[in-house]
């Protein structure tokens, strides 16, 4: 039986990436359209009252709908062989809402120690006086995860690789011991894309994404987005929390986001092998403590990445000799790099984690986690790999 070209569904991941969720106005526009709009007209007051009450499909308020977000919306899930997507402001808002929305005071949250700082102060602060209990655990250690979940949980949250000492979370596994538990995985999957892992196929059941990263890529806009399969739990409790609290994404932004999804797979593709390059040569040098890429071979997790991602991603870690001091002198020296904390830029980027994304982590916290004063994150991107690494050797002699 031949397929129907004209269903998306049908479409191989490139297709989806440009033409997914498409939906002209009836100027029919080449560019998806930016519906700029906060509300939308009736053409009497009972199509308002049945709008109101769910009794017909149409837009009401872009806070809880808008044509230029659902197209962002349909796209992603496409994207990411999901049923259901829905976006947000921020990748945080993505965050906060995915768990927030279902967990109630007394539920049990088992999450990954090794996580961004501020989903750390969501896990660690702001659910707790909620009365939501937490339990970090290490995430590479199946056993921490088996005990944990031995007893009922109510949701699991990790992220996979972790950010930024690049942890691998082994997620057939913690799946199957959450749902025994009772719960809902949410995995953060913002450093593998939808490009290199997709969570779902693998056990989870929600994912969210900043799609201020690698979906927009070039720095411009904020967003993100939460997806899953399940319509009871989207309908019932995602959609009324994201009604009603307000944490949603402009048609602006989601446009953006929107022309990000066409170029996505051909930049996450040059974003890895430039990082892997970087890394490969990071990793030859006798003047470093320590470089971690997951498809390095001496990357502690190297095999588990491989099975799960696709490609190593676009994130390369390492620790300088001399501490702080030279860590700082490395990043003060760049010349190619830019300073910044965001990553999946088209442009490279270096951070020094202790001081910027994790610097809410007590010293304790972050050596648990690997992050060190000698610590150095470096986002790789679409320029020439040989004048990154150029870029590099320059800066790590002047550190030395």
């Amino acid at each position: 039986m031949k397929k129907d070209p004209s269903d998306e569904t049908n479409w191989r991941p490139a297709t989806r990436l440009v033409r997914g969720g498409t939906r002209r106005s009836g100027f029919d526009e080449t560019s998806e359209g930016i519906f700029m709009t906060s509300g939308f007209v009736y053409t009497s007051a009972a199509e308002a009252e049945a709008a109101f009450k769910g009794e017909c499909d149409r837009f009401v308020y872009s806070r809880f709908a808008n044509p230029t977000v659902q197209m962002f919306e349909r796209r992603l899930a496409l994207v990411e062989g999901a049923e259901l997507c829905k976006a947000t402001a921020t990748g945080m808002a993505a965050v906060f809402t995915a768990l927030a929305c279902f967990l109630r005071a007394g539920d049990r949250l088992v999450a990954s120690r090794a996580l961004f700082g501020s989903c750390h102060y969501v896990v660690s602060e702001i659910l707790p006086g909620f009365g939501i209990q937490t339990e970090l655990v290490d995430g590479r250690d199946n056993a921490a995860w088996q005990r944990a979940l031995a007893r009922p949980a109510d949701a699991v949250f990790l992220e996979t690789p972790s950010n930024p000492m690049l942890e691998i979370v082994d997620l057939p596994f913690v799946c199957e011991a959450a749902h025994a538990a009772g719960a809902r995985v949410v995995v953060d999957n913002v450093f593998a894309t939808p490009i290199l892992q997709r969570p779902l196929e693998l056990g989870a059941d929600i994912v969210v994404y900043s799609a201020t990263k690698h979906i927009d890529g070039q720095g411009r806009a904020l967003g993100g987005a939460i997806l899953a399969n399940d319509a009871d739990w989207f309908d019932q409790l995602l959609v009324p929390f994201h009604r009603h609290t307000g944490p949603s994404l402009s048609p602006f932004n989601a446009w953006l986001l929107l022309k990000g999804l066409e170029t996505l797979d051909l930049r996450v593709q040059r974003h890895c092998s430039n990082a892997e390059a970087v890394a490969r040569h990071l990793a030859g040098r006798n003047d470093l403590h320590r470089v971690l890429h997951p498809a390095l071979p001496s990357h502690p997790q190297h095999d588990l990445a491989m099975r799960q991602m696709q490609k190593g991603g676009s994130l390369v870690t390492l620790d300088v000799r001399g501490g702080k001091e030279n860590a700082y002198r490395l990043l003060d020296s760049l010349r190619v790099f830019d300073i910044s904390n965001n990553l999946g830029d088209a442009k490279s980027l270096a951070t020094h984690p202790a001081t910027t994304t994790h610097q809410r982590f007590t010293p304790e916290e972050r050596a648990g986690v690997g992050i060190f004063d000698s610590t150095v994150r470096l986002s790789i991107g679409l320029e020439d790999e040989a004048d990154l690494i150029e870029d590099l050797d320059q800066a790590l002699r002047r550190a030395a």
